[in-house]
């Protein structure tokens, strides 16, 4: 060896070499995980001086001698391999060494995110696949910790850098892309209500990081074409004989798809090593990877790419950008790629022996087929939500079923169902609508799963009531199967309830046929009295339902030409409980009671709306100053005089300003309700009204004592 470093040396000193290989020599040996790196840090300085000195040269007068010369350094350099030892080896080591400092020392990851440029440097070594996992998970954890949100558009040629990844680059980069397109979580509770909501909106009039990073990735050319077929691509399932507890053994310490990367790579070198090497089957079964990899992790593997797939896609759907991204996830048929995966991946069938359990809990948030189902139906709630293209979840025999109920019904088809593209719709014997359906009654009572999946179903049929889409549902028997999980299946999650309820409501608002259905189940005063029981619980959860109940009789006490509607009318135990005024009275009073200004929220915010519905309704038919002065007579007999009513007042007054501002919300009232807008807007103002002698008047049924309109709680 000490014979190799003398010829070396001559060789170099003939050459001129300038020590370079003995420096790369050095610098390969000192830049591995274990080693004095102070070292290597030495050595690159000293060639980092050299190369410097070189490349000044190039650019000023000194240039043609420079190129004259007949070993220039950067030729020397590149030569013994000092590009190659950089690229791989040393940049591979520092990330590695950067990302087992964060993940010990909080510290460190905060120094790091607070360099923007530190930050914007490491995207540009994603472009090397050698490094790609290393820089990515680095990335991950440093905005993770970072105060301010990048900007997108900041990172240099993002365009040609999203579009240099293969699939697997870009579903990871999707995990990435999460943290910088969604709006921080404010994390305080009081910060959630309308009230902080509508004053931090004020604040920040322009579009917030989030905003822009989501329009940045929609004008990369492919981004959301690419995103739909890694959303949809098939993957070969394992069938070994031990396959599911194979994969439950992983996924209970693998919570990441770049540590399943490095796995995967792990076994492939592996595999390819052992090919040159021996092809002794023994040798094979000693190596776990080797063995187990390829048949356990590959369906686990690619169920984690898709969550973080259908995230973004998910968040880009709720965005401002929402009619062009739904344009685009239709254009690349999303759904139908989606519908084909459902019963091979996305909810593929086990018996009761085979099932995953995770701990006590097979729900549990840690386990990735959790994750990607539950992902999976919130994207098709957003994708249905209020949007004409919600029948592309619908195949083409349940397109001409709709069809056909419209005509049986003498009622013409919803304009949407005519405009649908049939050659985007799902494929198949069933489309993704009947399989959740099919799915949903399979579950156990309890199941998360059935909140979300009665989120997704309620999605399709919130807008502008449709009977043909009622009927579609209510002949599969849904309303039957929401009526025992509430009445007869000892469900006790409010969450589901809550699901539920609002389910039932968009399914039953205006349809004869469904109350009938209904009186046909709650067939018992016991069984009657155990929903109303479940209604009373929480009527923040089940307010919904009372308003289509209102809604509803209100309608069908204007049907009575109608010998349908009037025996049902006679029949019904629910409308003929509605119909009773101190039945209307109590639900007023109490939804009226359970809200404040400063308690206000996205989900207790309907209660009011509610509260409205029931009196709108009476001032139709001129029973607005009953309703009130019966307000008035509560206040008295509870011994709280103007309570109820000054609250009332201050809740109409927000009321005012939260949706005369609010285009999207008004429409919803609007087309949920079948009340124009206009007098949504006209009996608030009435019941604002500042004349003490108006009977419609919140103000004249307040005693001059108890009088507090005054104090504007809004401005607390």
């Amino acid at each position: 060896a000490q014979r190799d470093q003398c010829l070396l040396q001559e060789r170099d000193k003939r050459a001129k070499w300038h020590g370079i290989p003995t420096l790369l020599q050095k610098l390969y040996e000192s830049s591995h995980p274990n080693s004095d790196l102070s070292h290597a840090h030495s050595f690159l300085k000293v060639l980092s001086s050299q190369l410097s000195m070189e490349a000044m040269s190039f650019v000023t007068e000194d240039r043609k001698t420079a190129q004259e010369s007949t070993f220039p350094n950067t030729y020397t350099f590149d030569l013994f391999g000092g590009v190659d030892v950089m690229n791989d080896d040393l940049v591979k080591d520092c990330l590695s060494v950067l990302y087992n400092c964060c993940i010990c020392t909080e510290g460190v990851t905060k120094s790091l995110a607070a360099r923007d440029d530190f930050v914007l440097f490491l995207f540009t070594l994603m472009t090397n696949k050698k490094t790609f996992l290393q820089t990515a998970t680095l990335i991950e954890d440093i905005l993770g910790v970072k105060k301010e949100m990048i900007q997108l558009e900041g990172i240099p040629n993002l365009s040609g850098l999203v579009q240099s990844f293969d699939q697997q680059q870009l579903a990871n980069f999707c995990r990435i892309l999460s943290v910088t397109i969604s709006e921080p979580d404010v994390g305080n509770d009081d910060k959630h209500t309308l009230l902080a909501k509508n004053a931090q909106q004020k604040r920040n009039a322009s579009p917030s990081r989030a905003e822009v990073n989501q329009v940045t990735l929609l004008n990369i050319p492919g981004f959301i074409e690419r995103l739909c077929k890694l959303a949809t691509r098939k993957v070969s399932e394992a069938t070994g004989a031990n396959f599911l507890q194979e994969l439950e053994d992983w996924y209970t310490w693998l919570d990441n798809a770049l540590v399943l990367d490095a796995l995967m790579q792990m076994a492939t070198e592996e595999a390819e090593q052992s090919s040159t090497e021996s092809s002794d089957e023994s040798s094979l079964a000693t190596s776990p990877l080797r063995h187990r990899l390829p048949q356990s992790m590959k369906i686990v593997h690619e169920i984690m790419y898709k969550v973080e797939v259908l995230y973004v896609l998910c968040v880009l759907l709720m965005g401002r950008q929402r009619n062009q991204v739904h344009k685009m996830l239709a254009e690349f048929r999303l759904i139908p790629g989606l519908n084909n995966l459902f019963e091979k991946l996305i909810w593929r069938k086990y018996t009761a022996s085979n099932h995953v359990v995770h701990g006590q809990n097979e729900n549990c948030d840690c386990s990735p087929e959790i994750s990607f189902k539950i992902q999976f139906l919130r994207l098709l709630q957003s994708f249905s939500d209020h949007h004409e293209n919600k029948y592309l979840l619908l195949n083409s025999q349940e397109l001409n079923e709709l069809s056909a109920i419209s005509m049986k019904a003498n009622i013409p088809e919803v304009e949407a169902l005519v405009n649908t593209d049939r050659s985007l719709v799902c494929d198949g014997k069933k489309g993704l609508l009947t399989r959740i359906l099919t799915v949903m009654k399979r579950e156990p009572p309890d199941s998360s799963f059935r909140f979300w999946q009665a989120r997704a179903v309620e999605s399709f049929l919130r807008g502008a009531t449709s009977y043909a889409d009622q009927m579609f549902l209510l002949k599969r028997g849904l309303l039957e199967h929401i009526l025992f999980c509430i009445i007869d299946s000892g469900c006790t999650s409010r969450d589901v309830l809550q699901s539920y309820f609002d389910l039932l409501g968009e399914l039953m608002k205006f349809n004869i046929d469904a109350f009938k259905r209904f009186n046909k189940y709650v067939n018992t005063p016991e069984k009657f009295q155990t929903f109303l029981t479940q209604i009373n619980s929480s009527l923040v959860d089940s307010n919904m339902l009372v308003r289509c109940i209102v809604l509803s009789l209100d309608r069908f006490e204007s049907q009575t030409e109608d010998v349908k509607v009037v025996e049902v009318l006679s029949e019904c135990c629910l409308l003929s409980y509605m119909a009773r005024v101190e039945n209307r009275l109590s639900f007023l009073f109490r939804l009226i009671n359970i809200i404040n200004v400063q308690t206000l929220t996205q989900e207790n915010v309907s209660c009011l709306n509610t509260s409205l519905v029931i009196l709108m309704l009476a001032r139709r038919k001129a029973k607005l100053p009953f309703y009130l002065n019966a307000l008035r007579e509560k206040e008295y007999a509870e011994k709280y005089p103007g309570c109820l009513l000054n609250n009332f007042h201050n809740l109409l007054r927000f009321w005012q300003r939260h949706y005369l501002n609010k285009d999207k919300d008004s429409t919803c009232l609007e087309n949920s309700s079948c009340i124009p807008f206009s007098y949504w807007k006209e009996t608030v103002s009435v019941l604002l009204g500042s004349d003490r002698t108006s009977l419609c008047a919140i103000a004249s049924y307040i005693d001059e004592p108890f009088m507090d309109l005054d104090r504007d709680l809004l401005e607390d």
